[in-house]
């Protein structure tokens, strides 16, 4: 099999034979198939015909000039005789791999159905993974998630944004999917994966209803409005394979006996039990700031680990778009951007969760605290786009000796920004933010926002070395983005969920201190995000499969 790198073909020869809606989304249908295989043809020398099992692998746009677009593509296809056509090829942009049989690794229930209890606590991105490879390994998991099934948690995340009554226990960070159904759905990583986990989550994600183009975009994303039907139909997935998923229902204890895990306490309605527990994947979300207490009072080995707060910035999607495709951004899918720079006194500030056509949402979990994030439907089509900038603090920034410092530190903020604008989202201009002013009026546009907001000052809300470090860095990237900068932008806060705020210790076989416990995902301080998260699901899984069969 032969790969192909770097095939481009400009937009505008493009623009003219793939219809409108398709170029709009990044869909790949059988115009730009055909378009693709006549390009490679053409570079190859050969005839359309002698390419077989033709198969694009990535799609993206060189918008390095804005008045000469490319559409950039990797391809793979067999030809009849590959090294001879190898040879033939000098600028190097061609090779030779060895065929795969395209087979997921750990699809199809194995037949297997031991007697042991594997309990999964967390049901986003790594706790679903988890649970759908241990399912097909016969190993039927049961699956505890302290928020709602995704139907009822819409309701209640909508309810929540109407009228400020949070449910404490179900909302933007708890209930299925964890806290990425409300997201962009984003599924770029930036794990480097030898073991072809990365495609098996994309494909294991089509299988189930995402948009087959997640499988070939540079930077693909799900969209929250698909997102909440795929973790549906996985769940289902799971439950027909045996496992067990409980809904309202959360993790408050652990029993271990001579260091080994023997049962879980549950709590659900108001009523506690025990469960006897061979094994827990504990994939519990980087909010469940409950968890982590109870876990430091058994005494499981944590350490504290860096992360970022900040602040949300909107502005007009068309401008974004104008700076990074020119005259073109009407016809390609809504321009992101990706920005960092680093202030004079080593802060690093950057973007962060970056949401073409979205909204800024509340993403609140604590009675008394308030967390902003993005969210982005499958269209990208909202007026404006929205990032996070935020700032690297590290244990240094929160020194007291207790591995729940970060954790204290995050929420000692998220109340202030509650409190700023009684319990709306804050907004500020730009202009009024680098004054540190409360603002009284919005500019050229108005915000996209899930909850109810009110003017306020965001530097209030902020730690004040973030804050002159945000200050610094978006009139810095109003030198990269033009506008950026601009006096109207829309800043609110407090962006303060980026990342875990520490870390549980595992060893190399993903275990804890306590055997049998596996931490596992982004609130066990090891991903960042849903590709990451849900590779991570699979890695532990497995570990116990192997455990278990081997």
């Amino acid at each position: 099999m032969l790969i192909m790198d770097q095939l481009k073909i400009g937009l505008l020869e493009a623009a003219e034979k793939i219809p409108g809606e398709l170029l709009k989304r990044g869909v790949i249908g059988t115009e730009e198939e055909l378009l693709i295989k006549t390009e490679a043809a053409k570079k190859l020398r050969i005839s359309t015909e002698e390419i077989k099992k033709f198969q694009v692998l990535k799609k993206s746009v060189d918008a390095r000039r804005k008045d000469a677009l490319f559409l950039v593509y990797q391809i793979q296809f067999v030809h009849k005789n590959e090294m001879g056509l190898l040879k033939k090829q000098k600028k190097g942009n061609i090779r030779i791999v060895k065929q795969e049989n395209g087979q997921i690794p750990g699809r199809g229930n194995h037949g297997y159905q031991i007697k042991r209890r594997i309990f999964v606590t967390g049901f986003g991105p790594a706790g679903m993974f988890a649970a759908l490879t241990l399912a097909r390994a016969g190993l039927s998991p049961v699956v505890i998630e302290r928020g709602m099934e995704a139907e009822k948690r819409q309701a209640c995340v909508e309810h929540f944004w109407k009228t400020g009554e949070l449910h404490p226990e179900s909302n933007v960070q708890f209930g299925e999917g964890g806290a990425g159904t409300f997201s962009d759905g984003k599924l770029n990583t930036m794990v480097k994966d030898k073991t072809g986990k990365n495609r098996q989550v994309l494909e294991t994600l089509v299988e189930f209803g995402a948009p087959p183009e997640i499988l070939y975009l540079q930077k693909p994303h799900i969209g929250t409005d698909r997102l909440r039907e795929v973790v549906v139909n996985i769940r289902k997935e799971i439950l027909r394979l045996g496992g067990e998923v409980f809904f309202e229902t959360k993790l408050t204890d652990i029993r271990a006996e001579n260091g080994k895990l023997h049962s879980v306490v549950l709590e659900s309605n108001g009523k506690q039990w025990e469960e006897e527990c061979s094994d827990l994947v504990l994939a519990a979300g980087h909010s469940a700031r409950d968890v982590f207490s109870m876990l430091k009072e058994r005494q499981v080995r944590m350490e504290p680990k860096a992360f970022a707060v900040g602040v949300r910035v909107e502005h007009p999607q068309e401008m974004i778009g104008e700076n990074q495709y020119g005259a073109f951004h009407d016809i390609l899918p809504a321009a992101d951007y990706k920005l960092t720079h680093q202030t004079p006194k080593g802060r690093g500030v950057y973007s962060f969760c970056m949401c073409p056509g979205g909204y800024v949402v509340n993403s609140s979990s604590e009675e008394g605290g308030l967390v902003v994030n993005g969210m982005s439907n499958y269209l990208r089509d909202g007026k404006n786009a929205n990032s996070a900038v935020v700032v690297t603090v590290s244990p240094e920034d929160f020194p007291s000796g207790d591995v729940l410092a970060g954790v204290e530190f995050q929420r000692r903020y998220e109340r202030a920004a509650f409190l700023e604008a009684e319990g709306k989202i804050p907004v500020q201009l730009f202009a009024d933010f680098l004054q540190s002013q409360k603002s009284t009026t919005f500019g050229a546009f108005f915000p996209e926002m899930k909850g109810a907001y009110a003017f306020g000052n965001v530097r209030n809300v902020l730690p004040e070395f973030v804050g002159e470090a945000i200050a610094e860095g978006i009139q810095a990237f109003g030198k990269k983005i033009r506008g950026y900068d601009r006096e109207d932008a829309v800043l609110s806060g407090i962006e303060s969920r980026t990342s875990s705020p520490l870390r549980i210790i595992r060893d190399e076989n993903f275990a804890a201190n306590v055997k049998g416990l596996y931490p596992c995902g982004e609130g066990a301080g090891y991903a960042g995000g849903i590709t990451s998260a849900a590779m991570d699901g699979i890695r532990v899984a497995e570990n116990i499969i192997v455990q278990v069969y081997v």
